[in-house]
């Protein structure tokens, strides 16, 4: 799929201009694959649609989603696009080195998110990507127009996917987000009953297991191996609660 099957992820964008503007820049480098997470406009309006001019297909054909997750459903890789300077310890990237990596599984679906015009990305949401852009801009003017971000880094992909050569050695078999998601999932209901984890602090805190185990880049293989280590403390746990009442 390659840029085709790449989604461009847009996150509550609330300007059809920009809505439109945007599937224009995709369309010009070869992208088309638009998601709108709960949209604040009308992506089929008429200032979209203006805005779009030869690009309109792709406001026609873009999937419209209530969450990030579903807009995430059968990616193996996601990258979020932040303006800020984040207080957690995860590196910001600069575009061109980090966008390629959205195409080392060219056959396999991959996500490039970026947030709302006025706020961006939220912690959370950035915790479903597993790296993070940064457009460098000028400190007299950092703020970017969304537009014109999501044009700099469709124009960083279509560069890359131009001097992509095919790999002798397999890339790396990522796991599916949504796999992923089920991991976390059960992991904090897991800790929750253990004690482990508070129901006050339980975010918090799995915001931190999250970035550790996004940093490694999970495997699919990996993630069936921590699925069934919790299906095993799920066993004995109810195993000893058998035991203690007899």
């Amino acid at each position: 799929m390659g840029l085709a099957g790449l989604k461009i992820v847009l996150v509550e964008p609330a300007g059809p201009l920009n809505v439109g503007s945007i599937a224009r820049a995709m369309k010009n480098f070869g992208l088309n694959h638009l998601v709108l997470v709960n949209p604040q406009c009308d992506p089929l309006s008429e200032e979209a649609m203006r805005m779009a001019v030869h690009a309109k297909e792709i406001l026609e054909s873009a999937v419209v989603v209530d969450t990030l997750p579903a807009a995430l459903q059968g990616c193996v890789r996601a990258v979020a696009t932040t303006g800020r300077v984040r207080s957690w310890e995860v590196p910001l990237e600069n575009p061109r080195t980090a966008l390629p990596w959205l195409l080392e599984e060219p056959e396999k679906p991959a996500a490039l998110i970026f947030g709302r015009e006025d706020r961006g990305l939220s912690n959370e949401e950035l915790n479903y990507a597993q790296r993070f852009v940064r457009i460098p801009t000028s400190p007299n003017y950092p703020s970017l127009n969304l537009a014109s971000a999501v044009a700099i880094c469709c124009y960083e992909l279509s560069q890359s996917a131009e001097i992509t050569e095919p790999q002798s050695i397999p890339a790396t078999e990522l796991a599916p987000l949504d796999l992923v998601e089920t991991y976390y999932q059960q992991l904090e209901s897991l800790l929750l009953r253990l004690g482990y984890l508070y129901p006050h602090t339980a975010a918090s805190r799995m915001e931190k297991f999250r970035q550790l185990y996004n940093r490694t880049h999970l495997q699919t293989g990996e993630v069936a191996m921590l699925l069934g280590i919790l299906r095993q403390v799920e066993w004995a746990l109810k195993t000893q609660s058998k035991q203690e009442n007899l």
